[in-house]
């Protein structure tokens, strides 16, 4: 059985889901509703995370450079693949291949790889971040685009203002694919996500703390 929080966030996250895909319909390939964002400050064994974690549910395993980061893709790999999980793996797509990972997810900063990427593995899964209009103009090659910050955030988000539900609904509005809500999401916000018109949840510290093996 679910923790509450768990349960509010994995509702959400599939009743967001349901109705981006009545309004768009089928985008180019399943979308998990749910993506866990891993963190090594924040969220240090991410594997543990993850065997709590619902079937159908995503982790983006972002290593910002740690020294085990292969040890542990290799740990979340096996996790993923028996718990029925998608992994992707932050910016690298070469660690990605190694660990025979489900696609790749890039920050703004490297959006521009999205087509090189898309053309030589169709086979991936690519999301991107985005923090506003120039960003998701560059995202048309991806699969699905994360944006943030929705509510006041921690980790790298901390440092930009809050966009708040109304100005986050036009950029899922003006976004050419669909859109995660990520930033400030835990149970007592999730709600207000819904009839943004977002495709799906993404979280970091608020997964780490609902979804418990």
């Amino acid at each position: 059985m679910m923790e509450p929080d768990a349960e509010i966030l994995w509702e959400v996250a599939r009743v967001l889901a349901r109705d981006a895909a009545e309004v768009s319909g089928s985008p180019r390939r399943a979308l998990p509703p749910l993506l866990f964002f891993t963190d090594p400050a924040r969220a240090p064994r991410p594997w543990e995370t993850a065997e709590g974690l619902p079937a159908g549910a995503g982790v983006v395993f972002r290593h910002f450079g740690v020294t085990d980061a292969r040890e542990t893709a290799l740990k979340l790999r096996e996790v993923a693949s028996r718990r029925n999980l998608l992994l992707l793996i932050g910016l690298d797509a070469a660690l990605a291949e190694t660990i025979g990972a489900d696609g790749v997810h890039l920050p703004e900063r490297a959006l521009d790889q999205a087509a090189g990427l898309a053309k030589a593995r169709p086979d991936w899964l690519l999301t991107g971040a985005a923090h506003g209009t120039e960003a998701l103009a560059r995202s048309g090659s991806l699969d699905a685009v994360v944006v943030s910050p929705v509510f006041p955030a921690a980790g790298a988000s901390a440092e930009r203002p809050a966009l708040g539900v109304v100005a986050f609904r036009a950029l899922v509005e003006a976004a050419p694919r669909p859109v995660y809500a990520l930033g400030g999401i835990d149970a007592s916000t999730a709600r207000e996500i819904i009839g943004t018109g977002a495709c799906g949840l993404a979280c970091v510290s608020a997964i780490r703390s609902a979804f418990r093996a």
